[in-house]
């Protein structure tokens, strides 16, 4: 099983309907087997994508011919025994939610994954909250 994790910046003005990404992503990642954690604050997205070779490379396709996404990086690219990510979720601060509630969020999407992923997903929060 492979293991991918990327960050990307929304294009300028790409219009980002992030509910019309959530419901389009989890339709196509559950038909394909690949699940992981989305991060976006709808500016820049931070994801990690696993399952399948072919299903993880063909999501990450998707994602570089996609006119919303520029300056994308793979940081992270792996081989994985098992999943760490059991659901695929989108993860994104909502107007009513307090920096605290969605950071103890996150931390709850990220218990059971690697060092590695975890300390990207927490080091790009923590540089959101000091700005």
């Amino acid at each position: 099983m492979r293991q991918l994790l990327y960050i990307s910046t929304a294009a300028p003005g790409a219009g980002i309907d992030i509910g019309e990404i959530l419901a389009i992503s989890m339709r196509n990642n559950r038909r394909e087997g690949v699940t992981g954690l989305l991060w976006t604050d709808a500016h820049r997205f931070l994801q990690v994508l696993e399952g399948p070779e072919e299903a993880v490379q063909g999501v990450l396709g998707r994602i570089k011919i996609d006119a919303r996404h520029r300056g994308i990086v793979v940081l992270q690219d792996r081989t994985i025994a098992v999943r760490e990510f059991g659901a695929w979720e989108m993860a994104r601060r909502g107007p009513g939610d307090t920096a605290d509630a969605f950071d103890g969020r996150m931390r709850q999407y990220l218990a059971g994954a690697s060092p590695s992923v975890r300390g990207t997903f927490e080091g790009l929060i923590a540089a959101r909250r000091a700005a």
